[in-house]
């Protein structure tokens, strides 16, 4: 008399019951690693390069609402005051008729570090900058530091 696993392995699948044997479900699963594996790397360095270009897309906003703050205020906003000027009133802001960012998220870049806002008042300049990337001044590709182009005077 045959055991039970002698039957098992003996007894022909009945139509519509067949399937994958083990080997065939591995194969399938290395060709779908293999194909992760070459398309990751392209798709980080895309994924990289979109948010280097939303930081200047965002530079630029921040820098527009900048402007508009000094259209209205008739000055920068101070150091001291920095960004938060753009969201919230300063005190002694006569003209503000902000808020000209719509949230405090614009203040950071796509990497979640505060933006970089410097203001000469001598010679009525600002600058918005991100470190890119890295965090660290200087840098190439999405390492590199982004600015916001200086405003015409």
């Amino acid at each position: 008399m045959r055991n039970a696993r002698e039957l098992r392995r003996s007894a022909p699948r009945p139509e519509g019951e067949a399937g994958y044997t083990l080997t065939e479900m591995l194969v399938v699963i290395g060709i779908i690693g293999l194909i992760a594996a070459v398309l990751t790397p392209g798709l980080i360095g895309h994924m990289a390069r979109a948010k280097a270009k939303t930081a200047q897309l965002q530079l630029d906003t921040v820098a527009a609402g900048v402007e508009m703050f000094e259209a209205d205020v008739h000055r920068y906003p101070t150091a001291e005051e920095g960004l938060a000027a753009l969201v919230k009133e300063p005190p002694g802001a006569d003209g503000w008729t902000g808020p000209y960012l719509r949230d405090r998220k614009m203040m950071n870049d796509p990497w979640g570090r505060p933006l970089t806002y410097t203001v000469d008042a001598a010679s009525h300049t600002f600058t918005v900058k991100s470190l890119g990337a890295d965090g660290k001044p200087g840098g190439s590709g999405v390492d590199r530091d982004l600015q916001a182009p200086a405003a015409a005077q």
